[in-house]
């Protein structure tokens, strides 16, 4: 993993915006309704190729496919692997409950989406048998990648950790939430193993680590909540044993959308078991206006030295474009938090696209931000370099 040796790089945390045609494939995939398979594999070419595109003209150092062959950034799990069927009763995250006004007007959106609350569940032991869109999807990466060689300075590719697929295609079969969380990291590892095997930076997507406190563990208390915190960052480790932690970088949020986020737990109590997993870099949000005074507790709790520290300095949730000295200006408390500039990377809150149809932001918007993020790392760098 390069670190910002001259200047800060920069990245974003993996969805982009896919266009309605391919969102609509997938969907309709993900549903078991018949599609034209080749009509897919055209989209998902011609929408690899454009992301790549745009992110290579915004200036993104660290880049990816923008996760557009994916229904979402952890449902896709359920077309991959054997042993899920049926429909996971998932809970409404506490803000929905509790704002049922906000509720209202999340649904009058309209938005026709990814199984986000209704992806099936475990009804038997779990298996995957067959990694060829696994092996697809990176290939299609590096293909596309390949002319714009020169111009990005490294490939990633994201894969849902076991414990964001286990609390979101819900148990139906193992004797425990902890066995059934040990089932997926075994299985998933070979997902992560095959990522490494191509050369890519491997990012795991765990938003389980903060945001299901509102969500699956919502009516437990805090002491259960992080129970359940170290044994997912346990399970992370295990299915790691073969990747080199210098590959591998998590992403933790409190969930990517644009919601009161009150009852989020809060960063102190949670980042001192993040610091266990054997990973290379640590994404967080930090821009968005509930988290961004976070940061203190990075300061306070020293981020280890084996690991590089991945801000959001932009938001993923609002259509306003951050100005390049906001930008700047997070990037240098970032630096400063950490103690060496060298160690971080800016980055987006989270992605724009975590599922098939669910965008807050327009993507003329996205690519604005994004450039907004790399002028504003240019100011941060001529600050910290001269």
């Amino acid at each position: 993993m390069k670190r910002s040796v001259d200047r800060i790089l920069t990245t974003h945390v993996g969805s982009l915006p896919r266009s309605r045609a391919l969102s609509d494939l997938l969907i309709h995939q993900e549903r078991g309704e018949a599609i034209d398979r080749a009509a897919l594999e055209r989209e998902c070419r011609t929408a690899v190729r454009h992301v790549v595109g745009q992110q290579v003209a915004c200036g993104v150092d660290v880049i990816n496919d923008g996760e557009q062959p994916r229904v979402g950034f952890q449902t896709y799990v359920g077309l991959r692997l054997k042993g899920f069927g049926g429909r996971s009763p998932r809970p409404f995250f506490r803000d929905f409950v509790e704002f049922p006004d906000y509720a209202e007007l999340w649904q009058k959106r309209g938005m026709a989406t990814s199984k986000v609350f209704d992806a099936p569940q475990a009804v038997a032991e779990i298996d995957y048998p067959d990694l060829s869109e696994a092996e697809r999807e990176c290939g299609l990466l590096i293909e596309v990648a390949g002319p714009h060689a020169g111009r990005y300075r490294e490939l990633f590719m994201t894969a849902a950790s076991p414990g964001i697929v286990a609390t979101t295609l819900l148990n139906a079969y193992y004797d425990s939430h902890e066995s059934y969380v040990n089932a997926v990291a075994r299985e998933m590892r070979k997902e992560y193993e095959r990522i490494h095997s191509k050369g890519l930076l491997l990012q795991l997507d765990c938003p389980d680590l903060a945001m299901e406190r509102v969500g699956l563990f919502q009516k437990e208390p805090l002491s259960r909540f992080l129970e359940v915190v170290e044994a997912h960052v346990e399970a992370i480790n295990r299915a790691l044993e073969k990747v080199p932690r210098e590959s591998v970088r998590l992403h933790v949020c409190w969930g990517n959308w644009d919601g009161p986020h009150v009852y989020d737990v809060p960063l102190e109590e949670i980042l001192p078991i993040l610091y266990r997993a054997r990973v290379g870099a640590l994404s967080l949000e930090l821009a968005n206006p509930r988290h961004e005074h976070e940061i203190a507790v990075v300061r306070r709790h020293p981020l280890p030295d084996s690991m590089l520290f991945v801000p959001g300095v932009i938001d993923s949730k609002t259509n306003f474009v951050e100005h390049p000295e906001l930008v700047c200006n997070r990037i240098l408390r970032a630096v400063d938090a950490v103690g060496d500039r060298s160690r971080v990377i800016a980055s987006a809150d989270c992605g724009f696209g975590t599922f098939a149809g669910w965008e807050m932001v327009a993507p003329s918007v996205v690519w604005a931000k994004l450039r907004a993020l790399r002028e504003g790392a240019d100011l941060a760098s001529k600050r910290l370099w001269g």
